[in-house]
């Protein structure tokens, strides 16, 4: 575990898997939510494997998407995937611009904060700029037979809140006070969307009535 070091990523562009402009299911308040597109972590039971080959998704300079994000006009934006370190030069662009914009920035990962450290020392730039830019860490490998029932957002137990500077306190209020949420949407060609966690048969449960399976890009390896 100790070994694991993100991917470098190209720094140029965002491999882009999915954007909500809006959405409460993914961190404290409103916010906009960027899945990425890849992951070299690959933690069993994850809800999005789809996500973890470096094949596909929009790229997108980011620039452009940094634009996307402050047009969205939220509290503020969360990077998931995938894994967002696994494409830390270009995130933190994005992560940077949103900030200077005076709103917060939420990293899911799945590397653990002391390897993220390692990396760091290790002279990575790109995951340092990218912790520099980010408010609240949300930390670890998603663990199967570890659930986490209780927290909103996260996968399993192991997993834990890191809030990096003081710029927004609040952020780690919602640990404690906001219920775990599912989103389902469905746009205007009829394709349906769920993010936010629920167990499969929950999900299908909630699905029934739709008469539809969902395109799930919901929670990170490092949340549910």
């Amino acid at each position: 575990m100790s070994e694991r070091r993100p991917r470098r990523g190209d720094p140029t562009a965002v491999l882009l898997a999915r954007f909500l402009a809006s959405t409460r299911a993914e961190g404290p308040g409103e916010r906009t939510a960027i899945w990425v597109q890849g992951c070299t972590i690959r933690c069993p039971g994850c809800f999005n494997p789809h996500l973890w080959t470096f094949r596909g998704g929009e790229r997108v300079a980011p620039e452009e998407l940094l634009t996307r994000v402050l047009a969205a006009d939220t509290e503020g934006l969360t990077l998931l995937g995938g894994e967002p370190f696994d494409q830390a030069a270009a995130l933190a662009v994005v992560a940077s611009g949103v900030r200077r914009a005076g709103r917060s920035v939420v990293t899911f990962t799945g590397y653990t904060t002391a390897e993220l450290r390692a990396a760091v020392d290790a002279g990575r730039e790109d995951v340092a700029a990218l912790l520099a830019a980010t408010d609240l860490l949300i930390a670890g490998p998603f663990l199967a037979d570890q659930i986490d029932t209780a927290r909103p957002w996260v996968g399993s137990t192991n997993q834990e809140f890191v809030l990096l500077n003081d710029r927004f306190p609040h952020l780690l209020d919602g640990v404690t006070s906001t219920p775990d949420r599912i989103e389902i949407t469905v746009d205007a060609t009829g394709r349906v969307a769920v993010n936010g966690w629920a167990d499969p048969e929950r999900l299908d449960e909630l699905l029934s009535a739709l008469d539809a399976r969902p395109a799930r890009t919901g929670p990170h390896p490092g949340s549910r």
